[in-house]
């Protein structure tokens, strides 16, 4: 037996027993004729005691001992004189009788405490050193017990679990596939999904009318803090469900693990949005409703009421009211000012006016309005004395709803008004069923190919496809889209009509999608599906920045896993038995 008990568990009702412990030595420290080494496991830390005068050949081994040793020790727990009440095990202590160097270990390249000194870049190459941290540890902690939730939710729902390949046909709608070369198919290649889309629509064609996975899922695109290449969904369908059956059933989901998680009542019925008030109100269709700064639109106000010719050749004028700043600084204003000016943020400006808590104005267009003008600003923007107004102004409405959505998200950060303990969470509904592609040059599915329109909207379908809104929905928390799905076409000809308008061929589609065009002639059920990010789920829970923090093992932000060293090369020989010709010579 090489522990007896963790390093986590012993207390004072512990005191005189025996144990054996088995980890890795966090610090060792000599103090006069003793040795103290804290020992760590994923359960906790319990300080060893070595005395020289007990045993001057064990002390003097333990004073040995480097960061990192994997040790078994055999003592007895005694009471400690000075308690430590940040550790759980901080009454008590183990006199050491026995001391086993399991494995020696060189000086790791970082601490491995909460407060680490490793960059993100070294952590990530000694990934498995950094799983060691607590911090970290305890992210993991949390991912498994959220998907044992989830589990056990959705079986008490009557879901099924069913796996689904991995290795899969092409689909190049949405985002770029990672495929894979098939030896025994030479010039041919699968595809990982980029979800299960298509085979779970097929199990509710089966009969399976609940179905659930947690799912990996692959997306060759352009990375950022919330996604990977890799991920996991929990993905989900259902048969004979509306949206409000879909909704319920989810909401009630999220309720659960909010309450067992972080134990926040969620309340009895979220909020609904359409997706045009998120883009008129807040400039995103993930709105972060902690806080307010809502948009006002100022056309009315400031077009044409003075000289300021950008403001009268301007297509959208809107502003935020930042409550209880007019005392900002120049150098503060210019600092927003340069942070809209971002090539990511893309405005050409910023104005302001402050309505200072003595009731004087100071605004940045002061010479091209009369104070009535301003006066009319500030009524309408609902601003107060104390307030400041920041207002942005563009030649494509939605471009600067959405400049100016960057711009209220940088001001709540700065006003720390977007706290990790706080959670706001509702449902975008109403989606557009297309949007433009500019590199296409045609409309694309806003979601995918097998979003249903909604049914008051299907005569616009032919003349104009781009007014038509989608019966799909969004889960969003925080300001972060945390899941989404949709209600699925199950029409054979609904489905071809929509097929026409993304600019397939019959061919083309029977290519792509003719086994679910073929599965939809034998009686497909009206169903519906939606999917959560785990790992953006259990960031939100686990107050992160980012979800590499609670995946095991991630990539970093060009893709690239450091620790493997991947992606990388391969042997001519596996090109060879791929019949795959790979010429990386430079231009």
């Amino acid at each position: 037996m090489y522990r007896s008990n963790t390093c986590g568990e012993l207390r004072l009702s512990d005191c005189g027993k025996t144990v054996t412990l088995a980890g890795w030595v966090q610090r060792a420290r000599k103090m006069g004729g003793m040795t103290f080494v804290d020992l760590r496991d994923r359960y906790g830390i319990t300080q060893l005691v070595f005395n020289d005068s007990d045993d001057s050949d064990l002390c003097a081994r333990a004073s040995k001992l480097g960061r990192e040793y994997c040790v078994q020790v055999t003592g007895v727990v005694n009471e400690r004189e000075s308690k430590n009440a940040n550790l759980p095990t901080g009454d008590i202590e183990i006199i050491a009788k026995e001391l086993n160097v399991l494995s020696e270990s060189v000086t790791p390249p970082f601490t491995i405490e909460d407060n680490t000194d490793g960059g993100d870049d070294i952590r990530m190459k000694y990934r498995y050193l950094d799983l060691r941290r607590p911090t970290v540890r305890k992210n993991l902690e949390l991912r498994h017990r959220m998907t044992i939730l989830i589990r056990n939710f959705l079986d008490s729902q009557n879901f099924i679990e069913v796996e689904t390949p991995i290795l899969i046909g092409s689909t190049p709608e949405g985002a770029r596939d990672f495929v894979v070369p098939s030896r025994m198919n030479p010039g041919q290649f699968y595809a990982l999904p980029q979800s299960p889309q298509t085979l779970k629509q097929l199990l509710m064609i089966s009969g399976f009318d609940r179905y659930f996975q947690i799912a990996k899922c692959f997306r060759d695109e352009d990375l950022r803090a919330d996604r990977q290449p890799e991920f996991t969904q929990i993905d989900c369908e259902m048969s004979f469900v509306d949206q409000d059956d879909v909704i319920n059933l989810f909401e009630n989901m999220a309720r659960h693990l909010f309450k067992e998680v972080r134990g926040v009542e969620l309340p009895a019925k979220l909020q609904q949005m359409t997706w045009h008030e998120a883009m008129r109100r807040f400039g995103s269709d993930k709105p972060d409703l902690r806080f307010g700064m809502e948009f006002v639109e100022l056309m009315d106000v400031l077009k044409g009421t003075g000289t300021f010719s950008v403001f009268n050749e301007a297509e959208y004028i809107g502003g935020i009211c930042v409550p209880g700043c007019a005392d900002y600084t120049r150098k503060q204003l210019d600092q927003i000012t340069d942070f809209v000016k971002r090539p990511q943020v893309g405005a050409k400006g910023l104005v302001y006016i402050k309505f200072n808590a003595d009731g004087t104005v100071k605004s940045s267009v002061d010479k091209f309005y009369t104070p009535e003008v301003l006066a009319k600003v500030k009524e309408t923007m609902g601003a107060k004395d104390g307030d400041l107004v920041l207002i942005l102004s563009g030649d494509n409405a939605n471009k600067t709803r959405v400049q100016l959505c960057t711009l209220r998200l940088e001001m709540g950060d700065r006003l720390g008004l977007r706290d990790k303990n706080k959670f706001e969470c509702l449902w975008i509904v109403d989606f557009p069923l297309f949007e433009w592609s500019d590199e296409e040059q045609r409309l694309m599915a806003t979601h995918h190919p097998f979003t249903m329109p909604n049914p008051d909207d299907i005569p616009l379908l032919d003349e104009h496809p781009e007014q038509v809104r989608a019966k799909a929905y969004d889960f969003v928390c925080n300001g972060i889209e945390v899941g989404g799905g949709s209600l699925r076409i199950h029409d054979s000809k609904l489905q071809e009509k929509m097929f026409g308008i993304l600019g397939f061929t019959e061919e083309r589609a029977m290519a792509q999608f003719g086994f679910l065009i073929n599965a939809f002639k034998y009686g497909a059920p009206p169903h519906a599906g939606l999917a959560f990010g785990l790992d953006r789920f259990v960031s939100i829970m686990a107050g992160l920045d980012s979800i590499r923090d609670c995946i095991a093992f991630p990539k970093n932000n060009s893709g690239r896993d450091v620790m493997l060293d991947a992606p990388s090369t391969i042997d001519q020989k596996q090109l060879d038995e791929l019949q795959l010709k790979v010429d990386l010579t430079e231009e």
